[in-house]
């Protein structure tokens, strides 16, 4: 049986889409997660993703006491030694680059590490998972894909339609990342990813963030137990070093948001059969608090201490070292 203390972990949270407030930094605190890739920007352009970071910049001075803006792995690292919260921003959409690819190096320099090609719908860089005919990587996208890789920008593949995930995960000179999604075997939608973008990812030392949002999970009644046992299997699939937490933690929002992340401006709320509503979450895992609790299901699967430490953690802070240093000149686009 497990000994891991979870205060003791370096816990890192593949993606979570927050009303962020000091209320729900402490949320953070108080489970113990050690780093975040905090959604900033979803179907925003430049000038509003601009503002949200500004929104950021402002959070983060007025909370230096639990919550630190990081750019790489050493203030992770730093952040764990001062018991405070560090988080790195990150995009849910390429939205924020326009049609001009030299937005990829401004966010960079403004703090953004990670960035999913597309939300829901086809955009200038791919298809997404959403989409009845997913187009693949455009000549855009393979662009934005090798800026990215120039800068230090981590690739990130969860809501992106299989064609173009596979295409992204070719065209990418550095591993990329699935930040929370789960395989389609656990939960078939259109979400979930199958087999063959799990292992081509891992064949190119990516990571994928087993997913905790309803949707995803199988809804409010999945079992501690049956999550945790699919992230076992997906280790005995791809190996120890690929599997990971991405929660997609969604706290404090209205229901006026989600329907702003099912329709952005491309179609009327009015298109939408029923209006949309978040969904229940299981009670053993109601927000980023209950994360000593999934680590006491993943001691229950009997799993080893080490593979515990690399899902709950290091294998998201090895892929962040792996991404975001400088391109040396020896690596291709």
């Amino acid at each position: 049986m497990s000994t891991l203390a979870h205060s003791d972990l370096l816990v890192i949270d593949g993606l979570q889409i927050n009303n962020w407030d000091r209320k729900v930094l402490q949320e953070c605190h108080e489970g113990g997660v050690t780093a975040i890739n905090a959604t900033c920007a979803v179907w925003d352009g430049p000038a509003e993703t601009l503002r949200a970071i500004a929104e950021w910049y402002e959070l983060a001075a007025a909370n230096s006491d639990i919550v630190v803006l990081a750019d790489s792995t050493e203030h992770i690292a730093q952040a764990k030694r001062d018991r405070r919260v560090a988080v790195m921003l990150g995009f849910q959409n390429t939205s924020p680059f326009g049609d001009d690819y030299r937005m990829v190096e401004i966010f960079h320099k403004l703090g953004v590490r990670i960035a999913q090609l597309t939300y829901n719908i086809q955009n200038l860089v791919g298809g997404s998972c959403y989409d009845e005919h997913d187009s693949g990587l455009t000549t855009f996208g393979k662009i934005i894909i090798s800026e990215m890789n120039r800068v230090g920008m981590l690739v990130d593949l969860s809501h992106v339609g299989n064609r173009t995930c596979l295409d992204a995960i070719d065209n990418s000179a550095r591993p990329v990342a699935i930040t929370h999604s789960n395989p389609t075997s656990f939960v078939d939608t259109a979400r979930n990813k199958p087999n063959e973008m799990i292992d081509a990812l891992a064949a190119r030392d990516g990571v994928i963030g087993c997913c905790l949002y309803p949707n995803v999970l199988g809804g409010e009644h999945t079992t501690r137990e049956e999550f945790c046992t699919m992230v076992a299997r997906l280790v005995d699939r791809i190996g120890p070093d690929h599997v990971a937490i991405g929660s997609d933690c969604t706290c404090n929002w209205d229901e006026k948001f989600v329907g702003w992340l099912r329709n952005g401006r491309w179609r009327p709320a009015a298109s939408n059969p029923v209006p949309p509503t978040w969904p229940a979450w299981p009670q053993w895992f109601a927000g980023p608090a209950d994360f000593p609790s999934l680590t006491e299901g993943l001691q229950e699967t009997g799993l080893d201490d080490g593979t515990i430490v690399k899902i709950l953690g290091t294998n998201w802070l090895r892929l962040f070292e792996d991404s975001m240093k400088p391109r040396t000149a020896e690596e291709t686009p």
